[in-house]
C-alpha cells in the first residue's frame, strides 16, 4: 500500500514539475476602450435666449431624444441637454418633430 502512495506521489509531482516548465503564454487580457465622454449639458438658456430664438423662429433640439420642439411647446428651451437651430438643420440632423399632447406631431406657431 505505501508502494502504491508513493508511486502515486511521484507521479502528481512529476506531472507538476513538467507543467511548472512548461513555457506559460500571457494571459490576454482585455482592457475595455475608454467610454467617449458624454457631453456635459450646456447650461440652461435664459429667458433672453429663449425670446431671441422664438423671434428668429428656431426649433430648440433636445440633443438626448433627438427630438425638437417649437415655440408654442411647454417644453420649449428647458430640457435638460439642447439647443436652438433651424427646423431644416434639425431635421437634417435626424431630428424628428415632438408630439403635441394629443399624439399629433406639434405644429409650429404662427406667430412671427
Amino acid at each position: 500500500m505505501k508502494i502504491l502512495r508513493a508511486l502515486a506521489l511521484s507521479s502528481i509531482l512529476g506531472a507538476s514539475l513538467i507543467l511548472a516548465q512548461a513555457p506559460t503564454t500571457p494571459a490576454k487580457t482585455t482592457t475595455p476602450a475608454p467610454k467617449a465622454a458624454k457631453t456635459p449639458p450646456a447650461p440652461a438658456p435664459s429667458a433672453a435666449d429663449i425670446a431671441s430664438a422664438k423671434a428668429k423662429g428656431l426649433v430648440w433640439a433636445n440633443l438626448n431624444t433627438k427630438v425638437y420642439h417649437f415655440s408654442s411647446d411647454s417644453t420649449y428651451g428647458t430640457t435638460k441637454n439642447g439647443k436652438f437651430m433651424t427646423e431644416a438643420d434639425a431635421k437634417a440632423a435626424g431630428y424628428r418633430a415632438a408630439k403635441a399632447p394629443g399624439g399629433k406631431t406639434a405644429k409650429p406657431s404662427a406667430s412671427k
